[in-house]
């Protein structure tokens, strides 16, 4: 058992709630809260509870009664997806956190993180993106509705902390993590992001015996990837500081905690190294006609490295492990 999580051992297991345990991020959180042990984890899909209807978490917050919830239920998609259905992201989202975020308080959970998103910080903010950067520029337009529903749910968190921590010890967090990848993630030829399209496309390619592979741009804008199985680290981490610890870290009205790896690398290096773990043989050209959007995006962690954490997972190592997954589920798919 983790040193922290061996506070909350106890000879009664406590009972923990994860929203979207079914999704790539709520899967690993599963995974590494079963590996602490001393938990009962309840978890319900989506034709269970829908989480937009208010009644319906109600009765189920009434009921249950969890210690502790982990809120990683999100509705997500790329940019096509995010400009296609705004209005579903941000209502959706929004009324997702606000039922899971209000139920719990009223059925007395006093411990609960909420997993947001690195678009909460503005379009042309200073690399690498330091927490105290939200809400000081302009978002990105392509996500915009998505990345006010998140900062809603910081902001929720906040407000219940600062009404309710003395009065009813409710103590509620917020982590921020950079691109995920991991096991269980999208590999749809649409709505994919850049590391599972890249994987389905090198892998294509592969079986087609294909010369070459072209991807959009020039290859040089850099991006910062996180194993997901480290996120989950980071977020049973978060929510189990000491909460004496944590506010000596983080102020009432900002109180998010960037997650990330630290590093980063240019697209044409990514697209490299997934062509290396594929064993694609062809040449890798670049589209320069085409957008290669934000320049640099880095998360700065320097917070959270401090608080103990850092990650663990290599990006080769990563994307070794999510190829074989990928390559079992085409197995089981024939």
């Amino acid at each position: 058992m983790s040193d922290n999580f061996a506070s909350l051992a106890s000879n009664k297991p406590l009972k923990i709630y994860v929203a979207g345990h079914r999704g790539m991020v709520g899967s690993a959180i599963v995974r590494a809260l079963k590996a602490e042990g001393n938990v009962q984890i309840v978890c319900k899909r989506h034709d269970e509870l829908e989480l937009t209807n208010q009644a319906a978490v109600r009765q189920f917050f009434q009921q249950e009664r969890p210690d502790q919830v982990y809120l990683a239920a999100a509705k997500v998609g790329g940019i096509h997806a995010n400009n296609t259905y705004p209005a579903e992201f941000i209502y959706q989202n929004l009324m997702v956190q606000a039922n899971v975020i209000h139920e719990s308080f009223a059925a007395g959970v006093k411990k609960l993180l909420f997993l947001g998103s690195s678009c909460i910080y503005p379009k042309l903010v200073s690399q690498p993106m330091k927490e105290e950067a939200l809400l000081t520029g302009q978002l990105e337009e392509t996500n915009e509705p998505y990345a006010i529903a998140k900062i809603a749910g910081i902001k929720l968190c906040e407000s219940y902390n600062r009404q309710y921590g003395n009065s009813h010890g409710v103590d509620y967090r917020s982590v921020m993590p950079t691109n995920l990848y991991g096991y269980g993630d999208n590999y749809h030829p649409e709505n994919s992001h850049v590391i599972p399209a890249l994987i389905r496309r090198f892998h294509e390619s592969k079986l087609a015996n294909a010369q070459s592979i072209k991807i959009w741009g020039t290859g040089k804008p850099r991006r910062e990837f996180l194993f997901v199985d480290d996120m989950a680290r980071a977020s049973i981490h978060v929510m189990n500081l000491d909460f004496k610890i944590y506010a000596a870290n983080t102020r009432p009205m900002l109180s998010h905690i960037n997650v990330g790896k630290g590093e980063d690398v240019t697209i044409a290096e990514l697209a490299t190294l997934i062509s290396e773990v594929v064993g694609f043989k062809g040449q890798i050209e670049f589209d320069t006609s085409k957008p290669d959007g934000t320049l640099r995006k880095l998360m700065d962690s320097a917070r959270l490295n401090a608080l103990g954490w850092s990650a663990r997972v290599e990006l080769r190592q990563g994307l070794t492990a999510v190829y074989e997954e990928f390559l079992s589920n085409e197995v089981r798919s024939v």
